[in-house]
């Protein structure tokens, strides 16, 4: 991967939605070697998708929270259903597994308080392998959607 190529995952990255001719523009490459570079992108996988940034509260979803999760047990097994568990929770948002401790850091938003105690009872504590959850909740997102460095 080479400057150029940065040049134009990052330009995608601010606008999802250009053309080949206006990326094309703005890298400074005509549009036929501009779109090989970005077919090539897509096809070895830099380029994973290309998707709309909803803004939470538009679709209700007012209240966001940080849940770090730590696991009884860190077997293989426990690990995997304890992911597929996870996977299968709507308002995950993101989930990461840490070293250290907690094990994991998941990113969940529902639509208040209210939601987010049904959902971390109901749902998050049942979890596989759950021993302890402990929450906090974002107050305002600081830096949030911000393309990768060059």
């Amino acid at each position: 991967m080479d400057a150029l190529d940065r040049k134009i995952l990052t330009e995608l990255q601010l606008d999802g939605r250009l053309t080949v001719t206006e990326l094309a523009a703005r890298v400074k490459l005509s549009v036929s070697p501009c779109h090989r570079r970005l077919r090539d992108l897509e096809r070895e996988g830099a380029i994973r998708g290309y998707r709309a940034v909803v803004d939470p509260a538009a679709v209700g979803l007012n209240f966001e929270a940080l849940v770090f999760v730590t696991l009884r047990w860190e077997d293989a097994d426990t690990v995997s259903a304890f992911e597929e568990g996870v996977a299968a929770v709507p308002h995950v948002l993101q989930a990461q597994r840490l070293f250290g401790d907690p094990d994991y850091l998941l990113r969940v938003a529902t639509t208040d308080l209210a939601a987010f105690q049904q959902l971390y009872d109901q749902r998050l504590a049942r979890l596989p392998g759950v021993q302890r959850l402990n929450s906090t909740l974002v107050m305002k997102h600081v830096v949030d959607d911000r393309p990768l460095p060059e």
